[in-house]
């Protein structure tokens, strides 16, 4: 149950994008960059304070899987169960855009991505602009830089920028959804995310393509080669490079951040420039405090970012493909 306060906010942001505005709000994956998805002045500011390419589509949020075919035609049965069991989550479904939807949101293409949020400031924002009402949000970032799991990645990215901030505290996902399309009625993976693949086959009782087996490459948010990147440069190295690479660079007179798959603090003693951060082990808590701990570390002002390679296991395949994205150099097995 959200406060009395917080619920005011809720519907002062509302008033603010049914107005054309732009507003930053909470999600379970990350915060997005939200404008009233039918109002094309707001939806092309959003591309302009992000620095966002205009063919590069946004996600349509909206509020109950009841409404899905309000905004998307053609669903196949496959969609359906998985919006079924997975909204509000952390899934997106690319599909066949209705009429109404602009090719602002599509980057001009005739599907859509859509999703129903799992968090209840998202949800509430929703309910206060209207059953007919979407919100087109990307991350609210930077175009290609690290994404923000809480509302002060936002103010420091934006500042005033943005009209208002819904603070929902940190985002208990942390990487942005997975996203799901469809060949006919086969389902093709598009973006790893905070659903594991094994999860969506077990729903779906078939195996999932992935983009090249389908020969379908629609341009699906987060999908560029180069994404999710600090400014601090990013090597990835399996656990027996990664401390012989952290000494190399340290004895070249670079500040080395090192992140580490332990739960207790590393047996090697920091020297001046090598600087060891643990990282939980588990996928799930890892992938939560990954944006932020970038962000942290490109505040630190350190030369250089090493990450040990996780494990090569389904539930890690979202952290793999954020860390692969946002790398300089990724070298994620032992030669």
């Amino acid at each position: 149950m959200l406060k009395q306060r917080f619920q005011k906010n809720i519907r002062a942001a509302a008033d603010i994008l049914l107005q054309g505005g732009v507003v930053a709000f909470p999600t379970e994956t990350v915060y997005g960059l939200g404008a009233d998805a039918a109002n094309p002045q707001a939806l092309c500011r959003v591309f302009e304070i992000k620095g966002r390419p205009t063919d590069h589509p946004l996600i349509v949020h909206f509020g109950h899987v009841s409404l899905l075919d309000y905004w998307a035609g053609g669903i196949p049965d496959g969609a359906w169960r998985l919006a079924s069991r997975f909204w509000p989550g952390p899934l997106t479904l690319i599909l066949p855009r209705r009429t109404h939807v602009s090719r602002l949101v599509t980057g001009g293409q005739d599907t859509v991505g859509l999703r129903v949020p799992d968090h209840p400031v998202a949800l509430a924002l929703l309910r206060n602009m209207g059953p007919d009402k979407g919100l087109a949000a990307p991350s609210a970032n930077r175009f290609g830089r690290v994404s923000p799991t809480t509302a002060e990645h936002v103010r420091a990215e934006f500042g005033e920028q943005v009209d208002m901030i819904l603070d929902g505290g940190p985002c208990r996902v942390g990487v942005e959804s997975t996203i799901v399309g469809f060949n006919g009625k086969l389902p093709v993976l598009l973006r790893h995310g905070g659903i594991p693949v094994p999860a969506l086959e077990e729903a779906l009782g078939q195996k999932i393509l992935l983009p090249d087996a389908a020969k379908l490459s629609p341009r699906t948010p987060g999908s560029l080669p180069s994404h999710y990147a600090p400014a601090t440069p990013l090597e990835v190295w399996p656990a027996g490079a990664l401390e012989r690479r952290a000494r190399e660079l340290a004895t070249q007179g670079q500040r080395v951040a090192l992140l580490e798959l332990i739960e207790e603090p590393s047996p090697y003693p920091d020297s001046p420039r090598l600087f060891h951060h643990p990282m939980p082990a588990r996928a799930t808590a890892y992938a939560r405090v990954l944006y932020s701990t970038l962000r942290k570390i490109d505040d630190a002002c350190f030369d250089r970012i090493l990450a040990e390679a996780p494990p090569q296991t389904a539930d890690w395949q979202a952290v793999h493909d954020r860390l692969r994205r946002a790398a300089t150099l990724y070298c994620s097995t032992e030669v």
